[in-house]
C-alpha cells in the first residue's frame, strides 16, 4: 500500500494559493488516476483505489497546514502503513517556482506541516517531494506563501504539476524511489 499526501490549507479561500501546491498536484494525481478525492474522515479528503494490483491512498488533509500531522497519523494508524510507503508533496520557498526536489528523507526545514508530520509519524525518514514556490526578498512569509501565483508563474507551476504527476508515477510503476529520484531531480 502507497499513501501520497498533498499538503494544503482547506477552503475556496486557499485554492490555487502557494501553499497549496501539495493540493494541486494531488488533485492532477487523482485526475490521472479518474479518482475523486470525496471520502472525508482522518480529518481530511482522501481515495483509495487499486492500480496494478496495488492499494493507493491520496490524502488531503483538511486541518490546516501546521496541523496535517492529525490527519497523517489517523490515516496511517488505520490503514497500518509503514513511514516507508509514504510520500509528501509540499511547498518549497528556498526553490525556484515550478522546480521538483525528489528525497527519501530530510528535515522539515522550516515548514510547520512538515514539522507536524514528522511529529505525528515519530520520525522524517519517509519520502518527500519538494515543489519550489520561489521567494521575493523582503516580502512577509505568511503573505506570499497565501497568496497566489501571479500571470507569469501560472504556466510554469502547471508544468511543475505535470511533472510531479510524472513522477510520482514512475516511483508507483517502477516502485523504486531511487528511480524516480534519478529522472526528475
Amino acid at each position: 500500500m502507497k499513501l501520497i499526501i498533498g499538503l494544503g490549507n482547506p477552503g475556496k479561500k486557499y485554492d490555487n494559493t502557494r501553499h497549496n501546491t501539495g493540493f494541486m498536484c494531488i488533485d492532477a494525481l487523482a485526475e490521472h488516476f479518474n479518482q475523486e478525492i470525496g471520502t472525508k474522515k482522518f480529518e481530511g479528503l482522501y481515495t483509495k483505489f487499486k492500480y496494478k494490483g496495488e492499494d493507493i491512498v491520496l490524502l488531503k488533509p483538511q486541518t490546516y497546514m501546521n496541523n496535517s500531522g492529525m490527519s497523517v497519523g489517523a490515516i496511517m494508524k488505520y490503514f497500518k502503513i509503514d513511514k516507508e510507503d509514504m510520500l509528501v508533496i509540499y511547498d518549497d520557498m528556498d526553490m525556484p517556482v515550478g522546480k521538483l526536489r525528489l528525497r527519501e528523507k530530510g528535515s522539515a526545514g522550516g515548514h510547520n506541516g512538515m514539522k507536524s508530520i514528522i511529529s505525528h509519524v515519530g520520525g522524517q525518514d519517509f519520502k518527500r517531494i519538494r515543489f519550489g514556490i520561489g521567494k521575493i526578498p523582503h516580502c512577509d512569509v505568511v503573505n506570499y506563501v497565501l497568496g497566489h501565483f501571479g500571470p507569469a508563474e501560472y504556466p510554469v507551476i502547471q508544468e511543475g504539476i505535470k511533472t510531479c504527476v510524472d513522477a510520482i508515477m514512475c516511483y508507483i510503476d517502477n516502485d523504486d524511489f531511487n528511480k524516480a529520484m534519478n529522472t526528475f531531480n
